[in-house]
Order: C-alpha cells, then sequence, then structure tokens
C-alpha cells in the first residue's frame, strides 16, 4: 500500500508549527554518517526547514541548540514527534530498525539512506545526499506501509511481557548444548512438535534479513502474510511456512524442556523464556512508513541488494547489474 505526498513545499508543517519539521537520526559511530547527517541538516536549512536531532547525535555532529535551524528531540522512547513529517536516518538496517521504532510511535514516514552493507530497508545512497535534500523539500516522494508484528509472552495465563518486531520475532536456545523443544499451534490447532535450536516468526520486510539467512523465501513486501521459519529442527516436517495475515501463532516451551531459552524482537529487546511459557505471536496493530523515492519493483532492489547475476536477460541490464530506477531519478 503506497500514498502519494507529493505536496506544494509551502503547505504548513505537521502538528500546527510555523516552519516545517524533519526529525534526522544516524549512527553516531560512524564518521561518515556524521558527515553526511551535516550536509542533509545543511542543506535543509537553507530552505527553511528545522532538523530535530536526538542529543546523542546533536553532540557527535558538533551542533547546538542555540541554532535556529536545529532542536533536541527526545528518544527512543518518547513518542512526541514535535510536528516532524518526515525521519531521515542515515546509517544501515540496524540504525533504521532503531529509528523505525520512534517512527511507527509517531506515525511518521521514514527515510533510510543507506551507510552499511546490504541496506534492504535504505531507500538512497550516502552519495545522493544533495539529491535527497531535494526531493524532502520539495516533498517528492511517496509513503509505503509495512506490516509489522506484535509479541506476548504469557506464563500461567498472565501477561508477562509484550513488545513488536518490524522483521522478525525469533525464540532460541540460551545455552549452546542444548536444545529447545516447542509445540507451535496455528490459529487454535497444533501444527507440530520439535526439538529445535529455535524458530523465527517473520514480516514479509524481515523475510530478507534472519529469516533469509536461516533458509526461509523471500516474500514480496506487498503481499500481506507472515513467515515461520524453524531452526535447525530435528523433524522431517521442518520447513518454512508461509502464513496467512490473520493468523495467530502460538510456541509453547514444553514442560518437560531442560532448556532455558530467550525471545528477541528484531535483536534489540530480549526476555528469558522458561518452560511452560507460551509466546503468541500475530500481525501487529501498527505500520511501519517508509518513504519512497522511485517506484522501481522490489525484483531490482533485490538483484541490486544481493548482486544478483542477470547476464543474458534482453531487457535492460549491463555487465550483470540491473539499471535502479531510483539511481536514475536521483541522479
Amino acid at each position: 500500500m503506497s500514498e502519494h505526498v507529493e505536496q506544494s513545499a509551502g503547505r504548513p508543517s505537521r502538528g500546527g508549527f510555523s516552519e516545517r519539521r524533519v526529525a534526522v537520526m544516524i549512527h553516531t559511530g560512524r564518521p561518515e554518517a556524521v558527515k553526511t547527517a551535516t550536509r542533509l541538516v545543511n542543506g535543509l536549512s537553507r530552505a527553511g526547514i528545522v532538523s530535530a536531532i536526538p542529543a546523542e547525535d546533536l553532540k557527535a555532529m558538533g551542533l547546538w541548540l542555540a541554532d535556529d535551524d536545529v532542536i533536541e528531540l527526545e528518544t527512543p522512547h518518547s513518542t512526541t514527534s514535535l510536528g516532524c513529517e518526515l525521519v531521515v536516518v542515515l546509517g544501515g538496517d540496524g540504525t533504521i530498525l532503531r529509528s523505525a521504532e520512534w517512527a511507527i510511535a509517531s506515525d511518521i514516514p521514514l527515510l533510510g539512506v543507506n551507510l552499511g552493507h546490504v541496506g534492504f530497508l535504505a531507500e538512497a545512497e550516502s552519495s545522493e545526499i544533495d539529491s535527497i535534500v531535494d526531493r524532502v523539500v520539495d516533498r517528492s516522494y511517496t509513503v509505503e506501509e509495512r506490516v509489522t508484528i506484535d509479541v506476548t509472552l504469557r506464563e500461567g495465563g498472565e501477561v508477562i511481557w509484550s513488545s513488536f518486531a518490524i522483521n522478525e520475532v525469533s525464540i532460541e536456545k540460551a545455552a549452546r548444548e542444548r536444545m529447545l523443544e516447542v509445540m507451535v499451534e496455528v490459529d487454535g490447532r497444533p501444527l507440530s512438535r520439535w526439538a529445535c535450536d529455535g524458530l523465527l516468526v517473520s514480516t514479509p520486510t524481515g523475510s530478507t534479513a534472519y529469516a533469509f539467512s536461516a533458509g526461509g523465501p523471500v516474500i514480496w513486501p506487498n503481499v500481506n502474510a507472515l513467515l515461520v521459519v524453524p531452526l535447525s529442527a530435528h523433524a522431517l516436517f521442518a520447513r518454512p511456512l508461509v502464513l496467512g495475515p490473520t493468523s495467530r501463532v502460538i510456541v509453547e516451551l514444553i514442560d518437560t524442556s531442560q532448556s532455558h531459552g530467550v525471545v528477541w524482537a528484531d535483536g534489540r529487546r530480549s526476555t528469558e523464556l522458561r518452560a511452560g511459557m507460551e509466546i503468541e505471536v500475530t500481525q501487529g496493530k501498527h505500520r511501519l512508513r517508509l518513504a519512497r523515492l522511485s517506484e522501481s519493483p522490489f525484483t531490482d532492489r533485490l538483484v541490486n541488494k544481493f548482486g544478483l547475476r542477470v547476464e543474458g536477460w534482453r531487457g535492460t541490464a549491463e555487465q550483470g547489474q540491473v539499471v535502479d530506477p531510483a539511481r536514475e531519478q536521483l541522479g
């Protein structure tokens, strides 16, 4: 699902503020991110747009709150958007996932600028920052919605932990020498009992992340589905499963299991899993809104990010590389 956001640059900002505001978040441990973010902020400032930046990022960039076009942004736990119409994130997928938590809570689109390796969640490269500034100033982008997943941990019927994920919820063994023994239930019916290293429940967005490394299929982001991937299961029936969008997955750590586990949400938030506990995973109530600078198909992104060989294709290809329309539009 996409929405067009091409509007007049003179339109009043979100939230009733007199000036337009854009949040900027970076990977502060990377000098390239700090340098590129400074160029971004300066470019937005010249267009009269205020940059809202987390305090730790401000310190890394050497900016001061006395600057008229820079304000401090409370993150990551604040859900106050300060009227920001967009958040621009400079970093790899890890930085984007961290920033996406705030973007979802604030209900604003996120534009990822890749400084990592693969960068599936990123829309542009750092070398294109000047063109990115122009697109942000002109509001020349579309917004694509991505599904999330909600996870709830229960013990004795009582909820003891809950979270959400953009990529995946992973259930993993806590000790290397012991497997987990789990019972998996889908839509209120038992599916299978597995002795395994763990299990993933992934979104289509996460299908190119941990789930892909674990042998799961790539799911196009416009497919409304959930993906279940067992991790090194000792069973004949232990293949990845693609479920419907309304499916409810429950994973129980068997009472007789002598191993403890850990539940992770996007590899960022975790809690202990003990025998008898149940993990419920469903499609999330909220959506991640990604700003897109082009309408290029996901196939092109997949080929470019993984460097897939396409020699011999009779369409627009050169030396095994698909021409990405996003790069042409930004160039």
